[in-house]
């Protein structure tokens, strides 16, 4: 079997005894062994601050985006079989895979294309100068420069190569070494993002473990940072670990994203047509293991009965099984065994609070496959549930009421909410309500249903994270990324003195 090794200190290191076992969630067949014992977590951390923060703060903006653009052109031929092991180790579907695969090599070229905007800048301005004295000589300016530690990215399963290279963008850009940890369940193609990376980019500024992070973040600092994916409940026990020791926390967690139909939305028509297809999509995409996938469905208005027969049409039409073996498949299996216990046992609990409407089939006698569930309501106003348990496979709540904004924020917080309406009325009141609850709206309507990817594509120009529920973290949103690894600084002095230390323009 083969055994997949951990890059640190600018080597490749294979672990000892006790191995995990990686496997084809589809087949439940092992495909790889690995682990982090016997790797010491200090000299990770000392070998990222002593020799690639120096070396990342030497370069400017432009030189750091070559070589994140040579990164990306490197994934990009290497894009099938990267493919092929998102499909194999995640169960994907190939356009599951493809959506994870080329989000990865699309954010960093994302970011690559910021850092040749910047050109020959270190550090960036916040906002304008300032006059402090009787002349313009005696100014303020606010300043963003790369902390002086070592970011550590710990990711979750379902995205091991997206969520891998957009964390690694944003901290590269900004002037921070990384050590990255997948989730070891679905590590393959983040193993093979990472050797491809490490061939690029300079000794020390990359770093990988594959397994158990150890006692790794018990070596952070005030000047570290952690930017963590996963579940609330492993979020909560960071809080604490990493607050004693001042190391900066960045997190991205559960989320009951809703999708909002508007009472003017007329069936057949554009809009309709686009909700039904996000929903679906968004329910279904890589088995429903998406942080932004729609999990509960409010319909505005009286077009509750005609929304549940077109979205139960259109899930009728998912094909079930093992995307490797067969060609037509339209979802796979959920990424583990514990996965898939999670997923029924979240649908049952959503099944006392609500009537199950549609349950697709599944031939399928091995692997974790979990079929396409939508679930009733019975008094959206009354139930806890669905407003407060996220689960994490191809499941969505459907409901109705008179306030469908406050229902939406019953979900205590999300990344995204998408509202579907060409009503400009109902749109402002209804988007402004919820606002404060999500970090990114997504606005269906008739002229953009052409054209938009939908509520669940994260995109490196806009905000990823959301508040409460959510995590309370931000990542991406263009040059806003770089400030999760950066630290602002007031400067105020001579002011030929102060663009002579951080010129506006290189």
């Amino acid at each position: 079997m083969n055994t997949l090794k951990s890059f640190v200190q600018d080597e490749w290191v294979e672990g000892r005894e006790p191995f995990a076992t990686l496997v084809n969630p589809s087949t439940e067949e092992p495909l790889a062994r690995t682990s982090t014992a016997g790797i010491d977590m200090g000299a990770v951390v000392d070998h990222a601050r002593s020799v690639g923060g120096p070396a990342l703060r030497e370069l400017t903006f432009a030189q750091r985006g070559s070589l994140l653009l040579a990164w990306s052109k490197a994934l990009h031929s290497a894009r099938d079989e990267l493919i092929s092991l998102a499909m194999q180790n995640g169960g994907n579907t190939r356009g599951d895979a493809k959506f994870d695969i080329d989000g990865a090599i699309a954010t960093l070229a994302h970011y690559a294309e910021l850092g040749t905007q910047l050109g020959g800048l270190r550090a960036l301005r916040d906002g304008d100068a300032v006059q402090l004295g009787r002349t313009a000589r005696y100014a303020g300016i606010h300043l963003w420069v790369p902390r002086d530690g070592v970011a550590v990215h710990i990711n979750a399963f379902n995205f091991p190569g997206w969520g891998t290279a957009e964390k690694a963008a944003c901290a590269f850009l900004a002037g921070m070494p990384i050590v990255s940890k997948p989730a070891t369940s679905t590590a393959l193609v983040a193993f093979r993002l990472s050797e491809i990376g490490a061939g690029v980019l300079p000794r020390g500024t990359f770093q990988f473990l594959c397994g158990s992070p150890g006692d790794l973040l018990d070596r952070l600092g005030p000047q570290d940072v952690v930017a963590f994916t996963g579940s609330s409940q492993t979020a909560a026990r960071l809080r604490e670990q990493l607050a004693r020791r001042g190391a900066r926390l960045n997190v991205e967690a559960d989320s009951l994203n809703a999708a909002v139909l508007g009472p003017d939305v007329e069936p057949r028509s554009a809009t309709w047509d686009l909700f039904v297809a996000d929903v679906v999509r968004d329910m279904t995409q890589k088995a429903g293991q998406k942080c932004t996938a729609i999990r509960r469905i409010f319909v505005a208005g009286d077009r509750l009965p005609a929304a549940q027969e077109a979205l139960i049409e259109r899930l009728a039409q998912v094909r079930l099984g093992d995307p490797v073996r067969s060609a037509d498949v339209t979802m796979g299996p959920v990424s583990t065994a514990d996965q898939l216990r999670d997923v029924r046992a979240g649908i049952a609990r959503l099944a006392s609070e609500s009537q199950l409407v549609f349950e697709g089939k599944t031939t399928e006698t091995k692997g974790y496959f979990v079929p396409p569930v939508l679930l009733l309501a019975r008094d959206p106003e009354k139930a806890r549930i669905m407003h407060t348990g996220e689960v994490f496979g191809p499941v969505a709540t459907l409901a109705t009421g008179a306030d469908v904004a406050g229902l939406v924020r019953r979900g205590g917080g999300g990344l995204v909410c998408s509202v579907y309406s060409d009503d400009r009325d109902f749109l402002r009141k209804c988007v402004l309500e919820i606002a404060p609850y999500h970090g990114r709206i997504y606005i269906g309507s008739e002229k953009v249903a052409g054209q938009t990817m939908g509520p669940g594509t994260v995109l490196p120009q806009l905000l990823h994270g959301g508040p409460g529920h959510a995590g309370g973290g931000e990542e991406l949103g263009g040059l806003r990324g770089l400030q999760l690894y950066s630290q602002r600084v007031a400067l105020q002095g001579d002011r030929a003195l102060l663009d002579a230390i951080a010129p506006e323009k290189a």
